[in-house]
């Protein structure tokens, strides 16, 4: 690996693919809040960028010592067996394809993982579970998308004795913008976090693997980068 490794652990994060406007340039790139890259350097990492492009396969990860799978657009329904609700967003097949490859990888090597927003969403679905398409059906409120490119602010409450509570305690306030939630659990997941509506926010593992997903954003709290230092001194430990 070119990066020394006394800079820290290697986290990859996934990214966008998004048609995007900066300095004189309005072209197609491969995109990610910077959130993410703070709350990997806050936490003691060294963050590389893994785009939804070429032929990605499961060697990918070797070139890695964490992996964090980004948020983003609904996951095509026809990967969990569902007919399309209309409001799930257009299919994203090119993230589909190379997170699902990834998120595989990373459980079958022992790879540190955090799943954000959409990457917990995949996780479970790669693990043979479903989701809820559009939450106002289910829970009646907005609070978890106000309005599109608006955060809720909901607080969720951790299970006791997690590998989550560990890292923040009982109690959490978090940034949600998701429209969508864990339904049936995928093989092995436990949930580990609620909000107040009864909406799962965070998943986990058994131990002894890293393996944890939160529905909420915290690469927008950049003065807590817990979730991303337990990632991080995990990687730490595994290589």
């Amino acid at each position: 690996m070119v990066l020394n490794a006394s800079s820290g652990p290697v986290i990859g994060i996934t990214t966008y693919l998004e048609q995007s406007r900066f300095g004189l340039w309005d072209t197609p790139a491969a995109v990610l809040a910077r959130g993410y890259l703070d709350g990997v350097v806050n936490g003691g990492g060294v963050p590389v960028l893994l785009p939804p492009a070429g032929h990605v396969t499961a060697d990918l990860l070797s070139r890695v010592d964490g992996l964090i799978v980004a948020g983003g657009a609904d996951i095509d329904p026809v990967h969990y067996g569902a007919d399309r609700a209309p409001e799930t967003g257009p299919a994203r097949p090119d993230r589909d394809h190379s997170e699902h490859v990834l998120i595989e990888a990373a459980l079958a090597n022992g790879v540190p993982l955090l799943a954000v927003c959409r990457g917990m969403q995949l996780l479970n679905v790669v693990l043979g579970g479903t989701l809820h398409q559009h939450l106002p059906d289910l829970v009646g409120n907005t609070d978890h998308l106000p309005t599109p490119g608006v955060y809720g602010r909901v607080p969720v409450k951790v299970l006791p004795d997690s590998r989550l509570s560990a890292i923040l305690g009982s109690e959490v306030d978090v940034h949600c913008h998701h429209h969508q939630a864990l339904d049936t659990l995928g093989a092995g997941l436990v949930s580990v976090a609620w909000a107040g509506d009864g909406v799962i926010e965070a998943v986990e593992l058994a131990e002894p693997e890293f393996v944890l997903g939160v529905q909420w954003h915290p690469e927008e709290n950049g003065a807590d980068s817990r979730l991303f230092a337990a990632l991080v001194s995990a990687a730490k430990e595994n290589g």
